[in-house]
């Protein structure tokens, strides 16, 4: 189950602008805009709790082991 990742990817005109990783365990901007809201998001530990816990919500419960 540590192969799991969660991701959640924000999108503009068909152009991702960030996204969060639970791998990484932070958000990542791939646009100039986006990378001033990873930089937010990463800086607010709300964002980051809300995101780890959306992992434990999503991918944990509906998840059963081979």
């Amino acid at each position: 189950l540590k192969g799991i990742e969660f991701i959640r990817s924000n999108f503009y005109n068909k152009l991702e602008i960030f996204r969060f990783s639970s791998s990484l365990g932070k958000f990542v901007g791939y646009t100039e805009y986006g990378v001033k809201q990873a930089e937010y998001r990463n800086n607010n530990p709300s964002y980051i709790g809300a995101m780890k816990a959306q992992r434990e919500a999503y991918c944990m419960n509906h998840v059963t082991a081979f």
